[in-house]
């Protein structure tokens, strides 16, 4: 009998990794108030499809600024590759208005740069899974940490980061009738990259202090949600004010015929206390705080 105790444990540890490797995407949160409810099955979304398009005559100032630092728009992102953090934006941000002025819309396959041209079209690799989808990117940021995409809600349900908010990745800029372009696939999981080599394989261009037109995006404030109630919004704040953060306020917008209670943290003076700001928000349980357009 003691002999058979280990072999009934191992049985029981291989059978639980089994589980464990059969185990599909994270299952989606109820959305809050406000909000549609997901589709049945958020992984059966089509990943985008490259095709050609204009630029967004919005999204593509020459240059631009965010808490105190000039970014300048790519002319060509042809063969551009980096590697580096992904993170995500959903709820706070849905039906908001994108940097391209298109909707934003959570169960779509879009995403965010900072400097690619508007509209692109990426492939993301999650590199400690080795998950793979591709996305169309309509809007700027993420602004803040080392972050250099932020995904949709169904983006990074796909690629298995919603819990995680963050993930190691490589995005990699496709063209019409690429080859690697197509649905999501699932690869044989790669070795997670060390933060020390997350630098991006093509660097950025650099940013030049010149004149920067407006883009839409307020540089002081953080976005931590859009509600269709003011009482939501009211609960909201009362709930950061519950966990020390006392500088929020509520804006009232419209979008559409519809009116929408913003709740926004700042203002903000720089990047550094930008950063600081949207790591608090994210341990009081608020992971994709932005900027806020205005």
């Amino acid at each position: 009998m003691r002999r058979a105790i280990p072999v009934l444990l191992l049985s029981l540890l291989v059978l639980q990794g089994c589980s464990l490797l059969r185990r599909g995407p994270e299952a989606p949160p109820k959305p809050p108030a406000g909000v549609p409810k997901p589709p049945r099955d958020l992984a059966a979304i089509p990943d985008a499809v490259p095709q050609a398009e204009p630029r967004s005559r919005y999204g593509n100032p020459e240059t631009y600024e965010v808490f105190g630092k000039k970014y300048r728009v790519m002319k060509s992102a042809r063969g551009h590759v980096e590697r580096g953090l992904a993170s995500w934006y959903g709820p706070g941000f849905h039906a908001e208005r994108t940097s391209s002025g298109e909707p934003y819309d959570m169960y779509s396959m879009t995403a965010a740069h900072k400097t690619l041209p508007i509209p692109s079209y990426v492939r993301v690799t999650h590199l400690g899974n080795g998950r793979s989808i591709v996305v169309r990117v309509n809007d700027r940021g993420p602004f803040v940490g080392n972050r250099i995409i932020d995904l949709s809600y169904t983006a990074a349900y796909k690629l298995g980061m919603i819990s995680t908010g963050t993930a190691p990745v490589e995005i990699r800029v496709l063209q019409p009738g690429d080859a690697s372009s197509g649905r999501a696939t699932v690869t044989t999981p790669v070795a997670p990259t060390p933060a020390a080599t997350l630098a991006p394989t093509l660097a950025p261009t650099p940013a030049q202090a010149v004149d920067t037109p407006s883009l839409g995006i307020s540089s002081r404030f953080l976005q931590t949600g859009s509600f269709g109630s003011r009482a939501n919004a009211d609960a909201m704040t009362r709930r950061l004010a519950q966990s020390g953060i006392r500088n929020a306020v509520i804006r009232e917008a419209r979008i559409g015929e519809r009116v929408v209670y913003r709740v926004q943290v700042g203002p903000l003076d720089n990047a550094v206390e930008a950063d600081d700001m949207v790591e608090r928000l994210r341990l009081v349980g608020v992971p994709d705080a932005r900027p806020a357009h205005e």
